[in-house]
């Protein structure tokens, strides 16, 4: 046997006993690579005499010939092993119940849900959306809202307040939306309908507070706006947002400094095992307040209350979220523990229609 068949022999061997694609490729570069075996052979081809290098020549691209197809055959029966291998280990079981898409697995904070419901309820009736800023002015957080020097709500134990300006003047994280309100009036001309949702912060924490919290205030500014625009407007909010056909309320006086009159509203509800119904029963909620924009604050915002009157009122985000799905503790929103947003969150793709419905999960 010549030392081409040898070499040809012992190439074929290795090929046949690579274990794998990567051994089949180290092969191929010691045989065929730019200093491989056969590659020096045909590298001789140039030093010999012309009927030597035919002869030689021929062997020699016979014997490369047999090895490339050898590793062409050895690479497919590989190729053929690892899927094989492959679907082996990623057997599936069709019994088992398929997983979440990321989409699908995904939640919706219910007050992010809530929030939406709200904007959608007030949106078929015409209101607007107004926002501002989180940190506000002492001016349209207090003075321009009717607040007099003094209130208990300017205390350090009631807002936050920042450190003074070279001028004594002091930034605060807004107490209320109600600021918005104000931003509104100042820069647009009645009539005025707007709702103005967002965070608020308060020096208060305990089972039933939180230092930072969410409110949804409305505003209707216009020549004969009264009070009864406003109970109709909350009775049919509170017949949409709760998903009931019919809901009683209560209007009861109370004190706002900047409404006169003003009134707290309750609802009818039943209060059975833990759980709260309501447009039905013989019981009582209190769920917002309300009144007639005081005219101080119609004057202290560039309007004139001999001309125009309006109506306001304000809830908790927060609140309305754990009454209508019967969350029992207010720190549980802000805890952030991903079981509980599975069980109480929404599905992303589930946007609140009055249509489709509010609360559909």
């Amino acid at each position: 046997m010549s030392d081409l068949d040898t070499l040809q022999s012992k190439i074929l061997a290795d090929i046949a006993s690579a274990s794998d694609e990567a051994a089949l490729e180290a092969v191929r570069v010691a045989a065929l690579g730019k200093k491989g075996s056969i590659s020096a052979l045909l590298s001789t081809l140039g030093k010999m005499a012309p009927d030597e290098r035919k002869t030689e020549g021929a062997k020699i691209n016979l014997a490369k010939d047999a090895v490339m197809r050898a590793l062409a055959a050895r690479r497919e029966v590989l190729k053929s092993a690892a899927l094989d291998a492959r679907l082996a280990s990623e057997t599936i079981d069709v019994t088992l119940s398929l997983r979440e898409t990321p989409a699908e697995a995904g939640r919706i904070h219910p007050l992010s849900q809530v929030w939406d419901e709200v904007t959608t309820i007030f949106a078929d009736m015409g209101f607007a959306v107004a926002e501002g800023p989180d940190i506000e002015t002492d001016d349209y957080n207090f003075t321009r809202l009717n607040f007099p020097e003094g209130h208990p709500a300017r205390e350090m134990h009631d807002t936050f307040y920042f450190n003074p300006k070279d001028d004594g003047s002091r930034l605060l994280l807004r107490t209320h939306t109600s600021p918005v309100q104000v931003r509104t009036m100042l820069s647009q001309q009645p009539p005025i309908r707007v709702i103005c949702p967002g965070r608020t912060y308060r020096s208060d924490s305990d089972q039933t507070h939180t230092p930072m919290f969410h409110q949804v205030e409305g505003l209707v500014i216009d020549k004969s706006s009264h009070l009864g625009h406003l109970k109709w407007i909350l009775h049919e909010f509170c017949k949409a947002f709760f998903e009931v056909d019919n809901v009683n309320m209560r209007f009861r006086p109370s004190f706002f400094p900047f409404t006169e009159p003003s009134l707290e509203v309750d609802i009818q509800c039943r209060r059975d095992k833990n759980e709260i119904r309501f447009g039905e029963g013989e019981d009582w909620l209190e769920i917002l307040g309300c009144g007639m924009v005081h005219p101080n604050v119609l004057k202290l915002c560039g309007i004139d209350p001999e001309v125009y009157q309006g109506f306001a009122w304000g809830m908790g985000i927060d609140r309305i979220a754990m009454l209508k799905y019967g969350i029992a503790d207010l720190r549980q929103l802000f805890e952030g523990d991903v079981r509980w947003l599975t069980h109480y969150g929404f599905k992303p793709l589930e946007i609140p229609t009055l249509a489709g419905g509010l609360s559909i999960q």
